[in-house]
């Protein structure tokens, strides 16, 4: 696995980042309204870092409010998007969760 290519769990719905889980986008998403909604998201996110840069609380504010609009079509924040009715682990320590097992065992390979 190259360093650019996060680390996802087995079940496709999180990604790791330095220990901790995060909702992956929508698989079901088609394609074309996938990348729309990632541009916007860029978009957003160099929003978010002009308005600090500036520093304007206004616009970070409208800004954050755009990243959020994107990651919830994306659906990396809000209602979950697989139907099993599993929790959203989103945030939490790999070793809190179910997962911990399938973690602590790359760990050690």
């Amino acid at each position: 696995m190259s360093s650019s290519t996060p680390l996802t769990t087995p079940d496709g719905r999180y990604i790791v980042v330095r220990g901790r889980l995060w909702r992956c986008t929508n698989p079901e998403l088609p394609e074309a309204q996938r990348e729309a909604w990632v541009r916007q998201l860029m978009r957003a996110r160099r929003g978010v870092a002009q308005a600090k840069r500036a520093h304007d609380p206004q616009a970070e504010r409208e800004a954050r409010a755009r990243v959020d609009e994107a990651k919830r079509a994306l659906g990396e924040r809000g209602p979950v998007w697989w139907q099993d009715g599993a929790p959203d682990y989103t945030q939490c320590k790999v070793e809190n969760t179910p997962y911990s097992d399938w973690y602590a065992a790359l760990e050690t390979t």
